[in-house]
Protein backbone atom coordinates (compact mmCIF):
# COMPACT_ATOMS: atom_id res chain seq x y z
CA UNK A 1 0.00 0.00 0.00
CA UNK A 2 1.37 3.66 -0.96
CA UNK A 3 0.42 6.22 1.54
CA UNK A 4 0.75 9.71 1.97
CA UNK A 5 3.49 11.37 3.31
CA UNK A 6 2.05 14.85 2.88
CA UNK A 7 -1.17 16.36 4.48
CA UNK A 8 -3.49 17.66 2.01
CA UNK A 9 -2.90 21.04 3.80
CA UNK A 10 0.97 21.30 3.04
CA UNK A 11 0.29 19.84 -0.67
CA UNK A 12 -2.48 22.47 -0.98
CA UNK A 13 0.42 25.48 0.32
CA UNK A 14 2.47 23.88 -1.80
CA UNK A 15 0.31 24.04 -4.76
CA UNK A 16 -0.34 27.39 -4.22
CA UNK A 17 2.84 28.30 -3.97
CA UNK A 18 3.97 28.23 -7.75
CA UNK A 19 0.18 28.35 -8.78
CA UNK A 20 -2.17 31.64 -8.89
CA UNK A 21 -4.49 31.44 -11.31
CA UNK A 22 -8.00 30.29 -10.83
CA UNK A 23 -7.79 27.56 -13.95
CA UNK A 24 -4.98 26.12 -13.25
CA UNK A 25 -6.38 25.93 -9.32
CA UNK A 26 -9.37 24.64 -10.30
CA UNK A 27 -8.03 21.79 -12.55
CA UNK A 28 -5.61 20.86 -9.55
CA UNK A 29 -8.91 20.37 -7.35
CA UNK A 30 -10.39 18.12 -9.87
CA UNK A 31 -8.01 16.11 -10.78
CA UNK A 32 -7.61 15.69 -7.30
CA UNK A 33 -11.13 14.71 -6.98
CA UNK A 34 -11.13 12.61 -9.94
CA UNK A 35 -8.31 10.79 -9.06
CA UNK A 36 -9.83 10.08 -5.33
CA UNK A 37 -12.80 8.91 -7.01
CA UNK A 38 -10.86 6.29 -9.40
CA UNK A 39 -8.90 4.59 -6.27
CA UNK A 40 -12.02 4.14 -4.72
CA UNK A 41 -14.05 2.79 -7.36
CA UNK A 42 -11.09 0.43 -8.87
CA UNK A 43 -10.36 -1.06 -5.46
CA UNK A 44 -7.30 1.19 -4.17
CA UNK A 45 -9.59 2.99 -1.62
CA UNK A 46 -6.81 2.33 0.91
CA UNK A 47 -4.49 4.68 -1.16
CA UNK A 48 -7.16 7.05 -1.86
CA UNK A 49 -5.00 9.87 -0.15
CA UNK A 50 -1.81 9.21 -2.38
CA UNK A 51 -3.71 8.98 -5.54
CA UNK A 52 -5.79 12.25 -4.52
CA UNK A 53 -2.60 14.37 -3.48
CA UNK A 54 -1.09 13.11 -6.72
CA UNK A 55 -4.16 14.31 -8.55
CA UNK A 56 -3.47 17.64 -6.61
CA UNK A 57 -0.21 18.27 -7.44
CA UNK A 58 0.58 17.03 -11.09
CA UNK A 59 0.57 20.27 -12.40
CA UNK A 60 2.84 22.16 -9.89
CA UNK A 61 5.02 23.27 -12.27
CA UNK A 62 3.04 24.41 -15.52
CA UNK A 63 2.20 27.41 -14.52
CA UNK A 64 5.44 28.83 -13.78
CA UNK A 65 7.39 26.43 -16.12
CA UNK A 66 5.23 25.36 -18.65
CA UNK A 67 7.95 25.09 -21.60
CA UNK A 68 9.55 22.53 -18.24
CA UNK A 69 6.72 20.34 -17.66
CA UNK A 70 7.74 18.11 -15.87
CA UNK A 71 11.15 18.54 -15.93
CA UNK A 72 11.17 21.04 -13.42
CA UNK A 73 8.34 19.57 -11.45
CA UNK A 74 10.76 17.45 -9.31
CA UNK A 75 13.01 20.12 -8.16
CA UNK A 76 9.85 21.46 -6.53
CA UNK A 77 8.18 18.88 -5.26
CA UNK A 78 11.67 17.52 -3.35
CA UNK A 79 11.59 20.64 -1.41
CA UNK A 80 8.14 20.58 -0.37
CA UNK A 81 8.79 16.96 1.61
CA UNK A 82 7.08 14.90 -1.07
CA UNK A 83 8.63 11.21 -1.52
CA UNK A 84 10.33 10.18 -4.53
CA UNK A 85 7.15 7.13 -5.03
CA UNK A 86 4.32 10.26 -5.34
CA UNK A 87 7.15 12.49 -7.83
CA UNK A 88 7.59 9.53 -10.10
CA UNK A 89 3.71 9.17 -10.25
CA UNK A 90 2.94 13.27 -10.72
CA UNK A 91 5.78 13.06 -13.41
CA UNK A 92 4.47 10.02 -15.41
CA UNK A 93 1.40 11.65 -16.80
CA UNK A 94 3.69 13.67 -19.11
CA UNK A 95 4.91 10.58 -20.75
CA UNK A 96 6.06 10.98 -24.21
CA UNK A 97 4.88 14.71 -24.02
CA UNK A 98 7.09 16.73 -21.67
CA UNK A 99 9.32 13.86 -20.02
CA UNK A 100 10.21 10.03 -20.28
CA UNK A 101 8.83 9.05 -17.17
CA UNK A 102 6.63 5.86 -18.03
CA UNK A 103 3.22 5.21 -16.20
CA UNK A 104 3.66 1.92 -14.75
CA UNK A 105 1.16 1.46 -11.82
CA UNK A 106 -2.77 1.31 -12.45
CA UNK A 107 -2.77 4.74 -10.76
CA UNK A 108 -0.54 6.53 -12.96
CA UNK A 109 -2.12 5.30 -16.28
CA UNK A 110 -5.15 6.59 -14.71
CA UNK A 111 -3.45 9.77 -14.45
CA UNK A 112 -2.39 9.72 -17.66
CA UNK A 113 -5.76 8.80 -19.41
CA UNK A 114 -8.08 11.34 -17.26
CA UNK A 115 -5.83 14.52 -16.67
CA UNK A 116 -5.75 15.67 -20.28
CA UNK A 117 -9.86 14.09 -20.73
CA UNK A 118 -10.86 16.08 -17.45
CA UNK A 119 -10.25 19.86 -19.60
CA UNK A 120 -11.96 18.07 -22.66
CA UNK A 121 -14.72 17.58 -20.25
CA UNK A 122 -15.06 20.77 -18.59
CA UNK A 123 -15.17 22.37 -21.49
CA UNK A 124 -18.13 20.61 -23.24
CA UNK A 125 -20.05 21.11 -19.63
CA UNK A 126 -19.31 24.91 -20.40
CA UNK A 127 -21.03 24.97 -23.22
CA UNK A 128 -23.81 22.86 -21.47
CA UNK A 129 -27.01 25.53 -19.88
CA UNK A 130 -26.28 23.24 -16.79
CA UNK A 131 -22.78 24.86 -17.00
CA UNK A 132 -22.25 20.95 -15.27
CA UNK A 133 -21.20 17.57 -15.53
CA UNK A 134 -24.24 16.71 -13.68
CA UNK A 135 -26.60 16.30 -16.52
CA UNK A 136 -23.45 14.78 -19.45
CA UNK A 137 -23.91 11.79 -20.97
CA UNK A 138 -21.03 9.81 -22.54
CA UNK A 139 -22.52 9.83 -26.49
CA UNK A 140 -22.57 14.76 -25.49
CA UNK A 141 -18.48 13.56 -24.79
CA UNK A 142 -18.10 11.61 -27.73
CA UNK A 143 -19.56 14.12 -30.30
CA UNK A 144 -16.83 16.71 -28.73
CA UNK A 145 -14.54 14.42 -28.91
CA UNK A 146 -15.05 13.97 -32.56
CA UNK A 147 -14.96 17.68 -33.19
CA UNK A 148 -11.18 18.20 -33.41
CA UNK A 149 -11.98 22.04 -33.49
CA UNK A 150 -13.51 21.65 -29.83
CA UNK A 151 -11.11 22.03 -27.46
CA UNK A 152 -8.65 21.84 -29.77
CA UNK A 153 -5.93 21.88 -26.92
CA UNK A 154 -7.19 18.80 -25.63
CA UNK A 155 -4.83 15.97 -27.26
CA UNK A 156 -7.14 13.46 -28.13
CA UNK A 157 -4.27 11.21 -28.98
CA UNK A 158 -3.45 11.34 -25.61
CA UNK A 159 -6.62 10.43 -24.67
CA UNK A 160 -6.74 7.71 -26.84
CA UNK A 161 -3.16 6.63 -25.92
CA UNK A 162 -4.40 6.58 -22.17
CA UNK A 163 -7.25 4.28 -22.73
CA UNK A 164 -5.27 1.88 -24.25
CA UNK A 165 -2.77 1.95 -20.98
CA UNK A 166 -5.29 0.71 -18.97
CA UNK A 167 -6.98 -1.88 -21.35
CA UNK A 168 -10.34 0.39 -21.54
CA UNK A 169 -12.55 1.07 -24.08
CA UNK A 170 -12.72 5.03 -24.87
CA UNK A 171 -16.28 4.66 -23.53
CA UNK A 172 -15.51 3.59 -20.26
CA UNK A 173 -12.66 6.15 -19.57
CA UNK A 174 -15.24 8.55 -20.79
CA UNK A 175 -18.15 7.50 -18.68
CA UNK A 176 -15.70 6.97 -15.54
CA UNK A 177 -14.08 10.10 -15.54
CA UNK A 178 -17.57 11.96 -16.14
CA UNK A 179 -19.02 10.23 -13.04
CA UNK A 180 -15.91 11.62 -10.92
CA UNK A 181 -16.09 14.49 -12.23
CA UNK A 182 -19.76 15.12 -10.81
CA UNK A 183 -18.44 13.30 -7.91
CA UNK A 184 -16.55 16.56 -6.81
CA UNK A 185 -17.92 19.01 -8.78
CA UNK A 186 -19.54 20.92 -5.77
CA UNK A 187 -16.82 20.41 -3.39
CA UNK A 188 -14.41 21.78 -6.17
CA UNK A 189 -16.72 24.83 -6.71
CA UNK A 190 -16.76 25.37 -2.70
CA UNK A 191 -13.23 25.48 -2.26
CA UNK A 192 -11.95 27.60 -4.90
CA UNK A 193 -13.00 30.82 -3.79
CA UNK A 194 -11.39 30.27 -0.81
CA UNK A 195 -8.12 28.70 -2.87
CA UNK A 196 -8.21 31.74 -4.80
CA UNK A 197 -7.83 34.60 -2.69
Amino acid sequence: MRSCDISREDALRLLKQFNKEHFHLQHALTVEGVMRYYAETLGYGDEADFWATVGLLHDIDFELYPEQHCQKAPELLRAGGVSADMIHAICSHGYGICCDVEPEHEMEKVLFAADELTGLIWSAALMRPSKSVTDMEVSSLRKKFKDKKFAAGCSRDVIRTGAERLGWELDRLFEQTILAMRSCEAQVAAELPGLCE
